[in-house]
């Protein structure tokens, strides 16, 4: 019997290659899918993170941009702090100029108020001659109210009150309490009693209450008190007068200045321009203070000191408004303000006033 011939490429060669290259592709396909999930993840992620990184550079021109405007800030103040600072030390050699022409002025002053006090020491020494040598008395005054002291000294040597209207101005400004700065702040925030006992101001409040007590009979007067505004202690007849004659109006303007208390500050034009208020004017003023001014009409704000150039064109600015009359000055002088004796001694002469410092003892 022949022998069947066997083939190589037979039926079940064909299905094994088949079915291995069948295996091969769906092994292809299987990766293939999974390497495109993982490219799309991949893909995904670097999407997200250059997202995140234009944020940042996002936020980063934001701060650049903030940075560059604190930069520019900061160069501006820088350029003003310089300006600033040019002006101050512009301000400064002023101010060094201005000290130095004031100590020029301080020494002349110092010794023109040397040669007034020895004068008055001189008129007080012949004065004490002549009532020694006599043994007739003067005329008996005519006192209406009595005003009491701790001795015999009850005189303000040149000062007499021989005006018809007789004008007093007292100085109620917080530099009345104390001659230093120092002791004036200090003062300043005491309760009011204690603020009227100081004893500046007892020689202020004795002064005033001894020219009140010496009003002469036949005159009229009033008196002001003054430190930013201006007031008549006691209301007058028709022209705001009082009567030299009433002791009951005396009375009550002696019982007035005893409950004045010093505050605020100093306005030199305000109370000249109570003056006029008076009617008929006065024809005799009597001002008691102690320095310049420190304010105007309205006065200044509270955020810096006011220069000694400042105080002397307030005091010119307050001297335009007096009344025609003469001015005397009772100065109980401040310290630092040097130029205020000249000023008021000026005044003092120019329109034929007298002006005096009285004694630290005085009354």
């Amino acid at each position: 019997m022949r022998r069947r011939r066997t083939e190589i490429f037979s039926m079940s060669f064909l299905d094994c290659i088949c079915c291995g290259f069948g295996a091969v592709i769906l092994f292809y396909i299987i990766v293939a899918g999974r390497t495109g999930d993982v490219r799309l993840r991949r893909n995904d992620e670097i999407a997200a993170a250059v997202n995140k990184l234009d944020e940042q550079v996002l936020i980063g021109r934001k701060n650049l941009v903030l940075l560059r405007n604190t930069l520019e800030e900061t160069r501006t103040e820088e350029v003003r702090a310089s300006g600033r600072a040019d002006q101050a030390v512009v301000e400064l050699r002023k101010t060094k100029v201005e000290l130095a022409h004031y100590d020029a002025d301080s020494l002349a002053s110092i010794e023109h108020i040397n040669r007034l006090k020895a004068d008055v020491q001189a008129l007080e020494e012949g004065n004490r001659r002549l009532e020694g040598g006599t043994n007739v008395k003067g005329p008996q005054g005519e006192n209406l109210v009595r005003f009491r002291t701790g001795g015999d000294r009850m005189y303000l040597t040149g000062l007499s009150l021989k005006g018809r209207r007789i004008a007093i101005l007292l100085d109620q400004s917080a530099s009345m309490l104390d001659s230093t700065i120092v002791n004036i702040l200090r003062l300043r925030n005491l309760p009011d009693a204690e603020k009227r006992r100081s004893a500046k101001w007892r020689r202020a409040v004795a002064t005033a209450t001894w020219l009140t007590a010496r009003m002469p009979t036949s005159a009229q007067f009033q008196v002001f008190a003054f430190n930013t505004k201006a007031r008549p202690l006691v209301a007058g007849a028709p022209g705001n007068w009082l009567s030299g004659n009433d002791p009951t109006q005396l009375s009550k303007v002696i019982a007035e200045i005893n409950t004045l208390v010093p505050n605020d500050g100093t306005s030199l034009f305000n109370a000249f321009v109570a003056l006029k208020t008076l009617n008929p004017a006065p024809d005799q003023i009597i001002l008691l203070t102690d320095g310049l001014p420190t304010q105007g009409a309205t006065g200044f704000t509270l955020k810096r000191n006011i220069r000694v150039d400042e105080r002397a064109k307030l005091f010119d600015d307050a001297v335009t408004r007096l009344p025609q009359a003469p001015v005397s000055v009772i100065l109980f002088p401040m310290e630092g303000d040097v130029p205020a004796p000249a000023k008021f001694w000026n005044l003092s002469r120019k329109t034929n006033g007298v002006f005096m410092m009285p004694s630290e003892d005085w009354p």
